[in-house]
C-alpha cells in the first residue's frame, strides 16, 4: 500500500480535518483517505446510474437507446 506525507499543513486545515473526522466517526487519517478517494473517483451521471439500475432489475433485454428525434418547435401564439 502506498503512503503519502503532507508537509506544511496549516493548523487551521489540520484542525478542520480533525473536526470533520470526528463528525464522521473516524480517524483523521481515515478521513483524509475518504476525501482523496472521493476526489479522484470518476463521476457517474444520472443517466448512467439509471441505466445500471434498469439492468439490475430488468436484465439485458431493455433497450436504452437515446431517441434523437428533434423536439417539435414551441408555438407561443
Amino acid at each position: 500500500m502506498a503512503a503519502v506525507t503532507v508537509r506544511n499543513l496549516s493548523p487551521e486545515t489540520h484542525r478542520a480535518l480533525r473536526v470533520r473526522a470526528a463528525e464522521h466517526g473516524r480517524s483523521t487519517e481515515a478521513e483524509i483517505r475518504a476525501i482523496l478517494d472521493a476526489a479522484v473517483k470518476p463521476k457517474v451521471g444520472l443517466g448512467t446510474r439509471l441505466w445500471e439500475i434498469g439492468r439490475e432489475f430488468g436484465g439485458d433485454d431493455l433497450d436504452f437507446t437515446r431517441d434523437k428525434t428533434p423536439a417539435p418547435a414551441v408555438d407561443f401564439e
